[in-house]
């Protein structure tokens, strides 16, 4: 059963350059469809199925995605999907969604997540928002999800839990911990020593507060969006305010001008087949994968080829591979890339140099 006064921001504003020629301006890594039929965004919202209806969904994303997130969105109110009319980072975003929910119930619990997630286990990753809903408005804290971490990724911050605390979880039965610290991205042999202590969850970049709760932190240590979202609680004409106010504020994300200055943090620890789908490697996991390590979606033919990524479009010709290795092939209907699969993370480097019609 969905709360009676539960709402959720998605964000949606990401470009995903790691996934071209797949991804482009107009159709970020939210916008594709890396798994199956369904875009990133459109499993975004169905996880909130039976959780928030779809008119307590925003979804916020900018000009240049507004025509394809609406596209995908069907299910959703056209007016629930805003773009922003200039990008500021995560903490303004998240100011503004306050600002709308407050405006409709200054009482409200608000859910902030990426449009840009892969969640396997939907049904526990439900289960977990609803605890993490109920244990910000019984504690008045922020609430944050971290992903029980399965190897020493580099790549993610971290959170590091203390005690459990006794507190509502909506009947749940899931563990609510006090969190001591953030901790940046460390190298291997510190997020190593982070899974050893078995205190440390992988940051998702999930939060959970009641708008009371949000107001009062921002008041404290950025009074600069505690402002704006009591404008746009209070305005009679929400638009106006955001084209008039927006491009305004400081550029600043929500870790630096909220989560590690905030006076209370929780923590849940979750296990529900997250990933973030930082790049090519990690689509790799969840396509059809040969036993020579071959991971593919579209026709492929491999021979003496071994733990290559291979992602074509549906209509594009099949893929023959001869005695290579470590490779990503991805073919669109203009473009065509092969890379080292080590350098994935480099893809931007190419894309810094492409002519304007291939972004």
């Amino acid at each position: 059963m969905s709360s009676p006064n539960l709402y959720a921001l998605i964000l949606a504003g990401g470009s995903g350059t790691r996934f071209w020629p797949l991804s482009r301006n107009a159709k970020p890594k939210q916008l594709l469809a890396l798994f199956d039929d369904e875009t990133l965004i459109e499993k975004a919202v169905n996880r909130l199925e039976g959780l928030v209806p779809a008119e307590r969904i925003l979804v916020l994303t900018n000009e240049a995605q507004l025509e394809g997130v609406r596209a995908a969105l069907p299910m959703l109110p056209t007016e629930n999907i805003v773009a922003e009319p200039a990008r500021r980072d995560t903490a303004p975003a998240i100011a503004l969604a306050a600002g709308w929910i407050a405006a409709r119930d200054p009482e409200a619990t608000m859910l902030a997540l990426p449009a840009d997630q892969l969640v396997v286990k939907v049904e526990e990753f439900r289960r977990v928002l609803r605890a993490a809903a109920a244990a910000a408005a019984a504690e008045r804290a922020i609430v944050t999800l971290g992903i029980k971490p399965d190897w020493p990724c580099p790549s993610y911050g971290y959170i590091e839990r203390g005690g459990a605390i006794a507190t509502d979880d909506g009947g749940t039965g899931t563990a609510v911990h006090e969190v001591k610290r953030f901790r940046e991205k460390p190298d291997v042999a510190t997020a190593e020593a982070y899974l050893r202590e078995g205190t440390f969850s992988w940051n998702a970049g999930i939060f959970i507060w009641t708008i009371p709760t949000l107001i009062e932190e921002l008041s404290r240590n950025c009074p600069q969006l505690a402002g704006f979202v009591g404008e746009l609680r209070d305005s009679p004409d929400f638009a106006a305010t955001v084209a008039e106010t927006f491009a305004r504020l400081d550029k600043i994300s929500i870790d630096f001008a909220l989560m590690e200055k905030a006076s209370r943090i929780l923590n849940i620890e979750a296990e529900v087949g997250w990933d973030d789908v930082g790049g090519w490697p990690s689509v790799a996991k969840y396509l059809t994968t040969d036993e020579d390590g071959n991971s593919h979606r579209g026709p492929l033919l491999a021979v003496d080829s071994k733990n290559n990524i291979v992602f074509s479009v549906a209509g594009m010709p099949s893929v023959s591979l001869l005695g290579v290795e470590n490779l990503i092939v991805v073919q669109t209907a203009d473009a065509l890339l092969v890379a080292d699969r080590n350098q994935a993370d480099q893809i931007k480097k190419l894309v810094d140099r492409l002519p304007a019609d291939l972004l």
